[in-house]
């Protein structure tokens, strides 16, 4: 399953028109706060295919039938990049456990890399449903590399994978490799370039959110 935002008309459509900007861009504030915002939007589609279990609440003047989740997700997302689209999560899904993942990009003189997957912090997966973001989602390795190093740790339920916005190469890497994710994206993008960005994609996500690292 894919579910890719831009098919259909919302205010996200809007938030990640503004993450695009280079002129918004320089707002690191701002760049983060559309972020949050693009992840809370995920949140909420993201909770409408989870399952519900029904329950009463009682109110001043009565009794109301409602629902509550039957398992609350567990939300991982690898840093640094991925923080802001992770805090947005986090406040519809205001009582999910975190995991963090540390992975970067390893360059060879070459002009070739690879991913280091360095760091796992993260609750008892078993049986959990896991949802994996990352902003961008160009290669697609470092988003396979994570999942697979939470799969071989932890027997999960489910996996939902969200990236703002995605190469249709990643999109494929992904497929191939993580058949039974759910894939929610923001919007995919043909080209990337020889250095592995997105075209025309948004730029580094961390850097924007954190400023230039070294």
């Amino acid at each position: 399953m894919i579910f890719e935002l831009s098919k259909t008309n919302s205010v996200a459509n809007v938030f990640i028109a503004e993450l695009r900007d280079e002129n918004i861009q320089k707002d690191a504030m701002r760049f983060r706060r559309n972020m949050e915002r693009v992840g809370e939007c995920f949140a909420f589609e993201i909770s409408k295919v989870l399952q519900y279990t029904k329950t009463e609440t009682q109110t001043p003047l009565g009794v109301s039938p409602t629902v509550k989740l039957e398992q609350q997700p567990v939300l991982a997302t690898i840093l640094r990049a991925g923080l802001p689209l992770h805090n947005g999560m986090l406040n519809v899904f205001d009582q999910a456990e975190s995991a963090f993942i540390t992975a970067y990009r390893r360059n060879h003189k070459s002009g070739s890399f690879e991913i280091q997957v360095e760091n796992v912090s993260s609750p008892d997966l078993t049986d959990k449903i896991v949802i994996m973001s990352d902003p961008m989602l160009a290669t697609g390795l470092s988003m396979v590399l994570c999942c697979k190093e939470l799969i071989r740790k932890y027997k999960i339920r489910e996996l939902h994978i969200v990236s703002v916005i995605a190469s249709s190469e990643g999109v494929r890497h992904v497929r191939a490799n993580l058949p039974k994710a759910r894939l929610w994206l923001g919007a995919i993008d043909e080209e990337m370039t020889s250095k592995a960005y997105i075209v025309p994609g948004l730029g580094d996500a961390g850097d924007l959110s954190y400023g230039v690292k070294q």
